[in-house]
């Protein structure tokens, strides 16, 4: 089991002081539709509020709405920010709007997904921090947790997210590690995160390899989808979905039985952890180049637990942003 929660900073609930009043984070996500992107934006407001500081949550209109985001991006670069948080499309999208905030010299933290570090270096863009789970351990640890529910074999599924994508490319890989030599992948197909394409993507899957015993989702969305797939197709016993992210409709998927596990990443802490940051470096203060948000396998066994305690972890970690934040 992975170490997974967060512990807030120890700081006062308002700071108070008219700079600090006046300093302004912009966070700039995919979207809210999913709701793993609108627990990152609850995350970074609720810290906001915490810790006395303005924090205004954009996003585009989906998931592969590059240019809402970009336009998101521009504008807020125009309305005196003082520290970005951003999580891109893909690896490049975000670049060219970033140029201008990284002239002014106002700190950017990279979120969740990797933003290519040589093209906006070459663009003249830095970021202070990434600031994200490690998907490479999250696929990892959905590939272990099919090995057990699988006994070992079996015919599997890989639904991946947008093409491209550098966090759903190293969740497959990780669990593509973890079963190799032992489960067969007999196909993988694009569902772009989407809970409909999901379904339809299931629906056909399942008539091509009516044998499949398994599918990986790289998230819960695509997850829910292929449970709904399977569900109707009367084969919830005999297929074991397993996917990424830890919504609350996914707990209650595992709950009910229909899923069988998710591999959550907390994406209200990442929220927290932006603002945090946003913060430490606003104070002057040095903070880590990689800060690795907590992850944890989630099943029958202790989804009462974590639906009790959603959307924050369940098991405390030790984060690196601890007591770099003036009181």
């Amino acid at each position: 089991m992975a170490l997974v929660s967060v512990l807030a900073l120890t700081v006062g609930c308002g700071r108070g002081d008219s700079e600090s009043a006046d300093f302004k984070i912009a966070v700039v996500t995919r979207n809210f539709t999913n709701p793993y992107w609108a627990a990152l934006r609850d995350g970074a407001l609720a810290e906001g509020d915490r810790l006395g500081v303005k924090v205004s949550v954009q996003a585009g209109q989906s998931e592969t709405d590059a240019d809402g985001e970009n336009a998101q991006i521009s504008t807020l670069a125009a309305q005196g920010y003082d520290c970005f948080a951003v999580v891109p499309v893909n690896s490049t999208n975000v670049i060219t709007p970033l140029v201008p905030v990284a002239r002014d010299n106002i700190p950017i933290i990279n979120l969740d997904t990797r933003i290519d570090v040589e093209a906006s270096k070459q663009a003249g863009v830095e970021y202070a921090s990434f600031i994200g789970s490690d998907n490479l351990a999250a696929g990892r640890i959905a590939g272990e947790k099919m090995l057990e529910a699988l006994g070992g074999s079996g015919k599997v599924v890989v639904l991946q997210g947008i093409a491209g994508e550098q966090n759903g490319i190293n969740r497959d890989k990780g669990f593509t590690d973890a079963v190799s030599g032992k489960l067969d992948i007999v196909q993988r197909a694009p569902a772009d995160y989407e809970q409909d394409k999901g379904l339809t993507v299931t629906e056909a899957i399942l008539k091509a390899h009516p044998d499949i015993t398994g599918i990986f989702a790289a998230n819960d969305t695509m997850g829910l989808g292929a449970a709904q797939a399977i569900k109707n197709a009367g084969r919830t016993d005999q297929v074991k979905v397993i996917s990424v992210d830890g919504i609350q409709s996914a707990l209650a998927a595992v709950q009910a039985g229909t899923l069988y596990g998710t591999v959550t990443q907390y994406p209200y802490a990442e929220g927290e952890l932006a603002v945090q940051g946003c913060l430490a470096l606003d104070q002057g203060k040095s903070i880590p180049e990689r800060v690795v948000a907590p992850i944890a396998f989630i099943g029958r066994d202790n989804v009462e637990q974590q639906i009790s305690a959603f959307p924050k972890p369940i098991e405390p970690f030790d984060n690196p942003l601890v007591g770099l934040v003036d009181k």
